[in-house]
C-alpha cells in the first residue's frame, strides 16, 4: 500500500486546486502547475514502499513548490518544523525566487519569514519542450545577487552569564528574545576580479526591533535577578536599529580548486533610536580550504543565489544536489576578528554581543566544548582548524581544534588567555559538503559538550539574516 504524508499532501491539494484554476483560464499549464504535478510525481515514486524511505523523506524536505521546512531554530531552543513554499519566476534574463515559511519548535520557539533573492542569469530563461519538463541545468557566470528579506523570531531560552572573559558558571541566568528583521543586502561582482579572485563588494541596510524580557529556567533563576543595566546593557530598555553594512568579500579557487579561500572584510553601523545605545563594528573572517584529493566531481558549491528554503543548481533544474559518495577530504583553517566602537557614555547592548561556546545565535561552532553563550563580549577572536574525510559513502569524520576569546569594550585585542577546545564527530554528506554533524568537544576546564548540528546549506544554498 502506498504511503502518503497527511502534512505534505494538505499543501500539494490547495497548490493543485490554484494549478487547476489557473489551468481552466490558460490552456498552457502554469509554472505552477508544472512544479505541483511534478512533485506528485516524485512523491508518487519515492514513497511507495519502505524501501525507498530516504528518497521519500528527502523529497518532504527539499521538493518544490512545497516542502516541509525544519533545523534547529537557535541553540537551547530545539529542533522546528513547519510549512514552506518555494518559487521562480524568470524574466528575461533574471532569475526571481521567492520562498516563505513558519517554524515551530515544542519548547515554544518559532521563526517566520519570507525571503526573495534576484540575480541577473544572462541567458534567456529556459523553453521548456513540454509543460513542465525538467531540462539540463545550465552554468551562469559570476553576477550580481540582490536579497530582500523580512523575518522574525521568538526564543524562550538564552543563557546569560555576564560580559566579558572571566565570567563565572555560577551567575548563570537567562532571558527570552523577540526580534523582528527587514531589510536588504547586495553582492556585487567587481569587474574582471571576478572572474579570478571572485571580488565581491557587499552592501546591507536592516531595521532590527528587539524585545528582551524574563526567562524561566529549569537550573537558574531569569537574567533579571542577578543583572542590571549597567552589567547588562540593554536589559531596561531596548531601542530599534537601523543597521548599515559594508563589505568586501574575495573567495577564489586556485590550483584546480584544490585550495578555496574565503576572506571576508566588514564595517557594520548600528543606529539607535537610543544614542547611549549606537555602536560601529568591524570584523576580518579568514577561512581556507585545503582539499586533499578526491575521485569524483568535488563538492557542490553552495550556491548564494538561493533564498534559504532553496537548493536549486540552476534557473532549469528544481532538484535538490545529489548525495555524492565520491571519496573526499579537507583542511579547514580559518581566523575571525571583530572589534565593537562606541562614542563617549554609549555601551554595546549585551543582545548584540558576541558568544562563544557551543554555537552561537546563528547556529555557529564557536568554542564548542563549553556551554552554548559562554561568553559574551563586543570583541572577538577565535581561530579553527579542522580535518574532515569521508570514510564510506556518504559518511564521514571529523577532528575540530578551536581557540578563541572574547574581550570587553574596554580591552585591547590580544592572543593571550586564548581558551581551547578540540571535537572529534561523525558527518553525513549530501552535495559534496558535511551536512549533518554530530561531534563531542572537550578541552576546557568546565566539562564536555556534544553538538548535533543540521547544516542549512543541505535545504538551501543562501543564509539567513543574522541575529547579531
Amino acid at each position: 500500500m502506498k504511503a502518503r504524508f497527511i502534512t505534505l499532501l494538505t499543501l500539494l491539494c490547495i497548490g493543485r486546486a490554484l494549478g487547476a484554476s489557473a489551468q481552466a483560464s490558460d490552456p498552457q499549464e502554469s509554472r505552477m502547475g508544472a512544479e505541483l504535478r511534478l512533485e506528485e510525481q516524485d512523491l508518487a515514486k519515492d514513497c511507495d514502499s519502505f524501501k525507498t524511505i530516504v528518497s521519500c523523506a528527502t523529497d518532504l524536505a527539499t521538493e518544490h513548490p512545497f516542502h516541509v521546512s525544519m533545523g534547529s531554530i537557535a541553540p537551547q531552543n530545539g529542533l522546528g518544523a513547519g510549512p514552506a513554499m518555494v518559487t521562480h519566476f524568470t524574466p528575461q534574463n533574471w532569475r526571481i525566487t521567492w520562498s516563505g515559511d513558519g517554524v515551530y519548535a515544542p519548547g515554544g520557539a518559532w521563526r517566520a519569514g519570507t525571503y526573495l533573492t534576484m540575480y541577473r542569469t544572462k541567458i534567456a530563461p529556459p523553453q521548456l519542450a513540454q509543460p513542465g519538463a525538467r531540462v539540463q541545468p545550465i552554468r551562469i557566470t559570476e553576477t550580481a545577487v540582490y536579497d530582500i528579506y523580512a523575518q522574525t523570531m521568538s526564543l524562550p531560552t538564552i543563557n546569560f552569564y555576564g560580559v566579558g572573559a572571566d565570567t563565572s558558571v555560577a551567575n548563570k541566568t537567562a532571558y527570552r528574545m523577540s526580534e523582528t528583521l527587514v531589510g536588504g543586502s547586495a553582492s556585487i561582482p567587481l569587474g574582471a576580479a571576478a572572474n579570478t579572485l571572485r571580488l565581491n563588494v557587499l552592501l546591507e541596510a536592516n531595521g532590527r526591533m528587539f524585545n528582551i524580557r524574563d526567562a524561566a529556567m529549569s537550573d537558574g533563576p531569569s537574567i533579571s535577578t542577578r543583572f542590571d543595566e549597567a552589567t547588562a546593557p540593554g536589559l531596561v530598555t531596548q531601542p530599534s536599529f537601523t543597521q548599515f553594512g559594508e563589505g568586501v568579500r574575495m573567495h577564489p579557487l586556485l590550483f584546480g580548486d584544490r585550495l578555496q579561500l574565503g576572506y571576508t572584510l566588514q564595517y557594520e553601523q548600528f543606529v539607535s533610536t537610543q544614542s547611549s545605545s549606537s555602536f560601529e563594528r568591524w570584523s576580518v573572517d579568514l577561512a581556507h580550504q585545503i582539499q586533499l584529493y578526491h575521485t569524483g566531481g568535488g563538492p557542490v558549491v553552495r550556491d548564494e543565489r538561493n533564498t534559504p528554503d532553496d537548493c536549486s543548481s540552476s534557473p532549469s533544474e528544481p532538484a535538490c544536489p545529489s548525495v555524492t559518495r565520491d571519496r573526499w577530504g579537507s583542511i579547514n583553517i580559518r581566523a575571525l576578528v571583530s572589534k565593537s566602537i562606541v562614542g563617549s557614555g554609549a555601551t554595546v547592548p549585551f543582545y548584540l554581543q558576541h558568544t562563544l561556546g557551543g554555537s552561537d545565535i546563528d547556529g555557529a561552532r564557536a568554542l564548542a566544548s563549553y556551554d552554548d553563550y559562554r561568553f559574551r563580549g563586543p570583541h572577538l577572536m577565535l581561530f579553527q582548524e579542522s580535518l574532515e574525510h569521508s570514510i564510506w559513502g556518504p559518511l564521514g569524520a571529523s577532528l575540530l581544534f578551536e581557540q578563541g576569546k572574547v574581550m570587553s569594550q574596554d580591552a585591547k585585542l590580544s592572543v593571550g588567555g586564548l581558551r581551547q577546545s578540540v571535537g572529534v564527530g561523525a558527518t553525513l554528506r549530501a552535495g559534496g559538503f558535511p551536512a549533518v554533524t554530530a561531534s563531542w568537544y572537550t578541552g576546557g576546564p568546565e566539562g564536555n559538550h556534544f553538538i548535533f548540528t543540521l547544516d542549512t546549506s543541505l535545504l538551501g544554498g543562501g543564509s539567513r539574516p543574522s541575529l547579531q
